[in-house]
């Protein structure tokens, strides 16, 4: 008897053995599995190391971006759109982390925990992915930034569709510089080419923080709109000098903000307070990360936590230690244009087998920044701008309404050339930023980029 129930015991062991092995097995192939089954070592997915079995990605209009033939990742025809949706495509190698080809790979491949790469051993390919950009006015802002480094996204801030990211530094991915060249170049010309400025970027945001700034003016001051300043072209903040780059003399609230008067905001800011500042910073999504498809974006900073009041005064306008993502920024602007509620941008429409049937579709998220009223107030003095500053012939029948910013970042810098602006026309419900680096004022660099862009998407949606 004792035998038996020794055997007994030893069994009842082994069973829970095999139990709890298969569970963890289970467990780990729930969790892993995707990255087994695209491991560089399968070599009916990767060649070389580079990633090739994977389905199409195409624009929003169908325009192939990349594609699968004959065990070769082919992209499109176009120099022009290679370098330009590079930074959304991707590489097959997986240095563009945030690229479709690496961030959707599981999804290309068309694998799925239950039938593991079937789709991919019947069809030849994976699943297809459809983009929301327009590949040929990503073009346009290729040409536009003229080999600058920098960064031009715009997007539907009433869909969310993102129809325009290009960033630069880039290169033509048929055409690839070597590791040793990209890595050992002295003359910054591949700095930072990996990265996705929209996503990864943080920029000094010059006197579009103005735009921020203004919001809270509104919202705390009670009387700012019978408020007035008399600009002499500087101002001493507690020992701390604030220039203008003329003298502006007398001015409204809404001429101040035309003018983009240095001193001015430095009164609001200061009039305003510190803390209120900060806190309609918050209300505006600093201090938040996005998701972008599968990766997610830098958070833009702003830190007045040492800040004196000569500190405080540069960060109304701007500068101090204030750092910003387009991304954000871009979402900033949608909800100026939306009542307040920023629609946020996504780049991956839908996700499809080959066949047809659509497997993943996004569908945009919101974030409620501030009041429809704070939201409109803002959005006329945006629009004035165009009006009676930049010229609404540089963006013909969009009623434009925009910013400028010139971003200062070090004396022996030129600074960062910054457009940030939304169409009124509900035809044409469109958001721009346009960041070039080192391109001086922001009406001389970036908004002739910003004007040709947005002139290019009103013509693609007409």
């Amino acid at each position: 008897m004792k035998t038996t129930a020794r055997r007994g015991y030893v069994v009842l062991l082994l069973v829970l053995a095999v139990a709890v092995g298969m569970s963890v097995l289970a467990v780990r192939f729930a969790t892993n599995g995707e990255k087994w089954a695209t491991l560089r070592a399968n070599e009916h997915l990767n060649e070389n190391g580079s990633f090739i079995a994977a389905g199409n990605i195409t624009d929003r209009n169908g325009e192939l971006l990349a594609y699968t033939e004959n065990e070769k990742r082919i992209y499109s025809d176009s120099e022009r759109v290679r370098r330009s949706t590079l930074h959304i495509v991707g590489d097959t190698e997986g240095y563009i982390a945030s690229g479709v080809q690496t961030a959707y790979k599981t999804r290309l491949t068309g694998y799925n925990p239950v039938t593991g790469i079937y789709s991919l051993k019947k069809h030849g390919r994976g699943n297809d992915v459809i983009l929301t950009i327009d590949s040929q006015v990503s073009a346009v802002a290729y040409d536009k930034l003229n080999g600058r480094k920098g960064v031009v996204a715009a997007y539907n801030y009433k869909t969310g569709e993102l129809l325009c990211s290009v960033s630069s530094p880039n290169y033509d991915i048929e055409n690839k510089p070597s590791a040793e060249e990209i890595n050992n170049n002295k003359d910054g010309k591949y700095e930072g080419v990996y990265l996705n400025r929209l996503i990864d970027g943080l920029y000094t945001p010059g006197s579009t923080f103005k735009i921020i700034t203004t919001a809270s003016a509104i919202e705390n001051i009670s009387d700012i709109s019978s408020w007035k300043y008399t600009c002499k072209g500087e101002m001493l903040v507690n020992g701390v000098k604030v220039t203008c780059p003329r003298v502006h003399g007398e001015m409204d609230f809404e001429e101040c903000f035309a003018n983009s008067c240095n001193c001015a905001y430095a009164q609001l800011a200061l009039k305003t307070g510190k803390e209120n500042i900060i806190a309609t910073a918050e209300e505006f999504g600093f201090g938040q990360t996005f998701d972008f498809g599968n990766s997610q974006t830098k958070a833009s900073i702003l830190d007045l936590s040492q800040a004196d009041d000569g500190d405080l005064a540069w960060a109304g306008v701007g500068q101090y230690n204030t750092l910003v993502n387009p991304y954000h920024m871009l979402t900033v602007l949608g909800a100026v244009a939306n009542d307040g509620t920023a629609v946020l941008p996504y780049t991956v429409a839908s996700v499809t087998t080959p066949s047809g049937y659509v497997v993943e579709e996004t569908t945009a998220q919101t974030r409620a920044y501030i009041s429809a009223e704070i939201a409109d107030a803002v959005k006329s003095m945006m629009r004035n701008n165009v009006k009676i500053k930049y010229g609404d012939g540089n963006f013909e029948g969009l009623s434009m309404c925009g910013k400028t910013g010139t971003a200062e970042i070090s004396d022996n810098q030129t600074p960062h050339s910054w457009f940030m602006g939304f169409s009124d026309n509900p035809q044409c419900p469109v958001a721009i930023v346009v960041v070039v680096e080192n391109g001086g004022w922001g009406s001389s660099a970036a908004l002739p980029v910003a004007s040709d862009v947005m002139e290019a998407i009103y013509k693609s949606l007409a």
